[in-house]
């Protein structure tokens, strides 16, 4: 599993510090500066994410505070579990604990979310994939939490792969005309393919490419499709990806049609905060 950028998770803690802190926690200026404990509290089964901007965070405010994990990250947890204790000043670590838990609450939720779909489709072929309907700012944040929860990273923005949907097809005129050209334009980059018809996924074989997306298919095109995908030589054979549509009902089914990938906004984008709290003092016994 790639680990976070070091430089991002500086930004976004910096970012996020700014934003709360301001020009001082007048709150905490009441609280006595002296050394004091804290535990974190996770209130709900979970899986563990965000550990880097946890600890960024409060090592931000208290470069000497000591941070010591009970729980790996990626780590399933059940409700109740204490997942760290901490060493440090106590303004430091009241000024830290929102922000602190903003990130571990959101990039947790993330995970947990893409563990339930990674469940739901072992055993077959299908990759479980985000999207770029990302938080803003956090993309960096919840891609990385996304492989915490054993889904695989789709393109990261608008530069690091070539994405051709209808729009793309109507102004080169046709699929083919629309592929060779961003072929000639970007040789380098992945080229990943929105088709809508299966005439159109053909085309789309026929010229070839890195993936194949068949948006929005019902269940008896999306079969048509793989059987005609896999009916290539292994050599030529092109994953298909499945987007919309998809949710915990439905998902498993269409990983038994044989696609490859399955790609899900949700993972990113309908987050609820896994339920924790920072809790000054020593954990109960």
């Amino acid at each position: 599993m790639l680990p976070p950028p070091a430089g991002s998770v500086a930004q976004d803690v910096a970012r996020a510090l700014a934003e709360d802190v301001g020009d001082g926690d007048v709150t905490a200026a009441l609280l006595p500066d002296v050394a004091d404990s804290a535990y974190l509290l996770c209130k709900e089964a979970a899986v563990v994410c965000g550990r880097p901007w946890f600890d960024a965070t409060h090592r931000a405010l208290d470069p000497n505070v000591r941070i010591d994990w009970r729980v790996t990250e990626g780590q399933r947890v059940a409700a109740g579990t204490v997942l760290a204790t901490l060493q440090g000043r106590a303004r430091a670590l009241v000024t830290a604990e929102r922000t602190s838990l903003n990130f571990m609450q959101t990039l947790s939720a993330t995970a947990t979310v893409t563990a339930a779909y990674v469940d739901a489709v072992r055993g077959t072929n299908a990759k479980i994939l985000d999207t770029r309907k990302t938080l803003p700012g956090l993309r960096q944040a919840q891609k990385y939490a996304v492989r915490v929860g054993g889904g695989v990273n789709h393109r990261i923005g608008l530069f690091d792969a070539v994405m051709l949907k209808e729009n793309h097809v109507r102004a080169a005129g046709s699929l083919t005309a629309a592929i060779r050209a961003a072929r000639a334009m970007h040789p380098a980059l992945p080229l990943i393919v929105e088709v809508e018809s299966i005439a159109q996924l053909e085309e789309a074989l026929r010229e070839g490419c890195d993936r194949i997306l068949i948006d929005d298919f019902d269940a008896t095109m999306r079969r048509e499709a793989v059987r005609i995908a896999h009916a290539l030589p292994i050599d030529r054979r092109i994953p298909l990806e499945v987007s919309g549509g998809v949710d915990m009902d439905t998902v498993r089914a269409i990983a038994r049609d044989g696609v490859d990938c399955i790609s899900i906004g949700g993972l990113t984008k309908h987050v609820r905060a896994i339920d924790l709290s920072l809790k000054l003092g020593p954990p109960p016994a």
